[in-house]
């Protein structure tokens, strides 16, 4: 099967450092194309990111034409025929057309060669199989024209094979689904994603979190989780209870405040109900300090953010700060349930925008003049003061701190008579 068509309104592609590197790549018996993901995103008329590029030329053939031009060449994944070319600050990958010999997930031994078609037929799906040459002609070896027209995600050729030489495959099925794709996913691709499932404690931590962060924030993120749980797709991910109607919730309040998705906040909708699912999850994925940190931080206590009053939500944004308290408080909204005045919520979750807390006005020398020693002492004394101006609704008048400061003395010495 072999289908053509010409790429509309692609400057990229005729002009600037795209059409350099297809121009220094082609004539003398060579030939260069831009390969997958931008194809598809060009023919999707939405931005096309990284553009890879695909050629006849082998690796050392490459690096010779660069360092002819004046480009800087990095060798990459020289092994697998990939060189990283540098025009005016844009890299491209530049990679020598290949076969599979032997496939084994990502240690699949390649050979060379210069048949397009049978580099079409070694990628994942069908929609990635593209290739554009440097007149606007895209190529179709696989059926991806079609099924871009219809936001269909299918595996080229066999799905059980194509899983089996790299099971990250079956993440990205859903991944790839989920940005791209429309409806349910592909039947015998979704079959075939189930039987293999056991593959997915094979790949690394670092690979899932790289998937799984990408999905959590694609547009159709819950058509395509929910199809993963009912497939029994999660709990190998995460070792624990998925919770799907949460993450709906979720993605509905950030469109409701016209908010961006945030991976974390959505990861912890679908997988954290207590800080120790966030231990466990951030384990599972390697997420980074940062990461862990707010997953962690909501899934401590998210219940006592539900049904608050403004008085209330006002200190909990000063112990929490805004961003903690953003995402606890869209947890606490995504989990609530039957509670549906969203009213609230929304005017909960946009405090921060109209509402700054003051600093504690309090300092150690106000407690140092009333007798209290430095050291560990005066950090309690400190504490009873700052949870009483918190109490008090964060006064900021001389005689209502004054007050506040007496009284925390009084308190703590009473407390702690001999």
């Amino acid at each position: 099967m072999s289908n053509t068509r010409v790429l509309d309104d692609a400057p990229w592609l005729t002009s600037g450092p795209t059409a350099r590197v297809l121009e220094l790549l082609g004539g003398n018996g060579e030939e260069a194309r831009v390969v997958g993901g931008a194809v598809r995103n060009a023919l999707l008329k939405i931005p096309t990111g990284d553009i890879d590029i695909a050629t006849t030329a082998l690796p050392d053939e490459v690096i010779r034409r660069a360092r002819a031009a004046g480009i800087k060449s990095v060798p990459t994944g020289i092994d697998h025929g990939t060189v990283t070319l540098v025009v005016d600050g844009q890299p491209f990958e530049v990679t020598t057309l290949r076969e599979d010999t032997e496939t084994f997930g990502r240690k699949a031994k390649v050979a060379f060669g210069r048949d397009w078609i049978r580099d079409a037929e070694r990628r994942d799906f069908t929609i990635n199989g593209l290739s554009v040459d440097a007149d606007r002609v895209v190529h179709d070896y696989v059926g991806g024209l079609d099924d871009i027209a219809a936001r269909r995600v299918r595996f080229i050729g066999d799905p059980n094979r194509r899983i089996a030489e790299d099971y990250l495959r079956i993440l990205r099925f859903f991944r790839i689904h989920a940005a791209f794709g429309s409806g349910e996913p592909d039947r015998e691709g979704y079959l075939a994603c189930i039987r293999a499932r056991a593959g997915l404690a094979s790949l690394s931590a670092e690979r899932m979190r790289m998937e799984m962060l990408k999905l959590m924030v694609a547009e159709g993120a819950a058509v395509a989780i929910a199809a993963m749980a009912d497939g029994g797709l999660l709990l190998p991910i995460f070792g624990g209870v998925a919770y799907t109607g949460p993450l709906s919730a979720m993605i509905s309040a950030e469109r409701m405040l016209g908010w961006k998705p945030d991976a974390i906040r959505r990861l912890a909708a679908l997988a954290v109900a207590v800080t120790e699912d966030a231990k466990r999850v951030a384990t599972r994925l390697r997420l980074t300090n940062a990461e862990a940190k707010a997953l962690d931080s909501m899934g401590h206590r998210w219940w006592r953010l539900a049904g608050m009053d403004e008085a209330t939500a006002r200190r909990r944004l000063y112990r929490l700060g805004a961003d903690h308290y953003r995402d606890r408080l869209l947890l606490a909204w995504a989990r609530a349930g039957g509670d549906t005045d969203s009213a609230h919520w929304r005017e909960l979750a946009l405090l921060p925008e109209r509402w700054r807390a003051p600093k504690f006005p309090l300092k150690a020398a106000d407690f140092i003049g009333r007798g209290i020693a430095e050291g560990p002492v005066l950090g309690q004394v400190l504490a009873l003061a700052e949870d009483a101006w918190l109490a008090a609704d964060f006064p900021l008048e001389e005689a209502a701190l004054k007050t506040i400061a007496d009284q925390a003395v009084a308190r703590f010495t009473r407390d702690n008579r001999p």
